[in-house]
């Protein structure tokens, strides 16, 4: 088929395929549907938006669209947004957009699709990593076009598009300090290249560092210092990253980088409370791990944690909120009027009141072998960066809960087979029920229920499993290099022993728990009941997974964390 103009006189800024490497600087949005009807339609409606500013090109295949992206690219034009029709003869929509991507990388990408097609679209936000569906028809466009196309090309802007400097990281496979350096610089969104110590690229720049072909990892930061196993400390203050506080004292400490410390930074700098965020790792918690959550309000095509956080630690940013990483809290105290914060290096941060958002971790797995081999084949979360390590391979994951389902999603993209292995009878107990329908759906991953790890075996990398049928007794051996292991949660809170009231588990309690029998919790000394989220220590609240009772989702996470400082407020006032 020949390419198809728009119009019998395109307008400005509307063009084919065969012309989409000319017109200027304009940015391009193309738009690609094998129905010619629909293609001018789509293109009638652009062009009505955006023809002033914005150069519209249709082509009518994906064969077609492809050819123009190329020739814009040898130009050196820019593509903002690309809209395709799923159902394409020859080569479908999400077909189409994945070869797209690896020319226009950033620009964003919208599905058209009928009310048939759905889940193809939504299956297609975890393929492609798809910004939006449209379905059709759009009418009217100003409803249900434009402002879809309006945010992308809002975000599609601020983006920094040009070439990012990376960090380059130099180590062994089954190094567990090279795992520890990637997922540290992954989770704190500072990008990197992983080179192997054993392939000529990775010696060479060794040998350029003047590091010995042992001494991993190696990382070699954009301005080209050389860090040989560095600390998290250290490589965090050489990629940029806050260590240390501004000042000595603060409004409120926000201590944990999860959903929770996220929401209650966001609301406290925005209310005007000067607010320190305090977080040991990287800001995101558990849910920065996950590699999509789908049920949390306003995103109805999904998100993946990374982004969800990122955002957040924007937001509290841009409203002054400052963050320090690789702060590690060891003691709480009462300083006066005052609530102090001990750090690990020794450092004490004084504030008017604290929020306590320090979530939870996955529980070790308590099996022979399984500790020798942590991070080398045998992980706790997700690992998102050890993904592309699998492919073709047979991965096992522990655990029968949302974090376990999501990432047996995202491996099953990767690996040859994904099995869960759940101790339970079922999933319905634990796993959210959309998640246990799409599970179901995917082929290569198989849910062995009532089954547990016995043991694991390997020299330098984990190379085997021994499980057992917990309903039989039967054990039998599989070969893997991949464990991911997702059970149970314990809050990180034994720093806090002596200083505010916990239950049996460590989780803080909280608010009415701390009233026993009418009476008020031992050395409680304001004339009043603590406030719904304040802990057995006036003045000094928590919220999120880390509290006592709570509900282990993202949306009651962020929801406390702004419920807490509205419970600062009402303390400050009352003081």
């Amino acid at each position: 088929m020949t390419p198809t103009e728009t119009s019998a006189h395109p307008a400005p800024g509307t063009g084919d395929a065969a012309s989409a490497g000319r017109g200027g600087d304009r940015p391009v949005l193309l738009t690609v549907d094998d129905d010619v009807n629909v293609s001018r339609a789509v293109a009638r409606d652009l062009r009505r938006r955006y023809g002033g500013s914005w150069r519209i090109v249709r082509a009518e295949s994906g064969s077609q669209g492809l050819e123009a992206l190329r020739e814009i690219k040898l130009r050196g034009g820019e593509v903002a947004v690309i809209l395709a029709d799923y159902r394409m003869p020859g080569m479908n929509g999400i077909e189409f957009l994945e070869q797209a991507m690896d020319l226009f990388p950033a620009a964003r990408r919208v599905l058209l699709t009928a009310y048939a097609d759905t889940n193809a679209a939504i299956d297609a936000i975890n393929v492609i990593d798809l910004d939006h569906y449209l379905l059709k028809p759009w009418d009217p466009p100003e409803e249900k076009l434009y402002p879809v196309l309006d945010a992308l090309l809002e975000a599609w802007r601020a983006a920094d598009r040009q070439p990012v400097a990376e960090a380059r990281v130099v180590g062994h496979r089954w190094s567990a300090r090279s795992y520890e350096v990637r997922d540290f610089l992954a989770r704190n969104h500072v990008p990197y290249r992983w080179y192997l110590a054993d392939e000529p690229e990775g010696e060479r720049l060794l040998a350029a560092a003047g590091a010995e072909p042992d001494s991993i990892p190696c990382v070699i930061t954009t301005d080209g210092t050389a860090l040989v196993n560095p600390s998290d400390v250290e490589l965090a203050n050489r990629v940029g990253l806050a260590t240390a506080p501004a000042g000595d004292f603060y409004d409120l400490i926000v201590v944990g980088g999860g959903p929770a410390g996220l929401g209650a930074a966001v609301y406290g700098a925005s209310e005007g409370l000067r607010t320190l965020l305090v977080e040991r790792h990287a800001t995101g918690g558990q849910a920065g791990q996950s590699s999509r959550i789908e049920n949390y309000l306003g995103f109805p095509d999904g998100v993946s944690g990374s982004q969800l956080t990122d955002r957040a630690r924007r937001q509290a940013l841009k409203f002054g909120a400052e963050l320090l990483t690789t702060a590690d809290a060891v003691a709480l105290e009462a300083a006066g009027p005052a609530r102090r914060l001990v750090l690990g290096d020794g450092g004490r941060i004084d504030a008017h009141a604290v929020i306590l958002a320090t979530g939870v971790s996955y529980r070790q797995l308590n099996a022979p072998g399984l500790g020798d081999l942590t991070g080398q084949g045998v992980f706790y979360g997700s690992a998102l960066t050890e993904a592309p390590s699998c492919s073709g391979e047979d991965v096992y994951i522990v655990g029968g809960a949302n974090s376990a389902g999501q990432a047996a999603m995202y491996f099953a993209r990767h690996a040859r087979s994904v099995t869960m292995l759940v101790r339970g009878s079922g999933l319905e107990a634990s796993m959210s029920h959309y998640l246990i329908e799409q599970i179901a759906a995917v082929a290569n991953i198989t849910v062995r229920t009532c089954t547990e790890v016995v043991s694991a075996h390997g020299t330098d990398h984990l190379e085997g499993l021994v499980l057992r049928d917990s309903s039989t007794g039967q054990t039998e051996k599989v070969d893997t290099h991949w464990l991911f292991v997702f059970i149970g949660a314990a809050p990180r809170t034994d720093w806090l022993d002596g200083v505010v009231a916990r239950d049996e588990h460590g989780f803080v309690l909280a608010g009415p728990d701390l009233i026993v029998d009418g009476r008020r919790p031992a050395g409680w000394a304001p004339d009043r009941d603590p406030y719904h989220l304040e802990s057995s220590l006036p003045g000094v609240f928590v919220a999120g997974d880390a509290r006592a009772e709570s509900v282990k989702r993202v949306a009651s996470a962020v929801g406390e964390g702004a419920m807490a400082v509205a419970l600062v407020h009402r303390y400050l006032a009352g003081r």
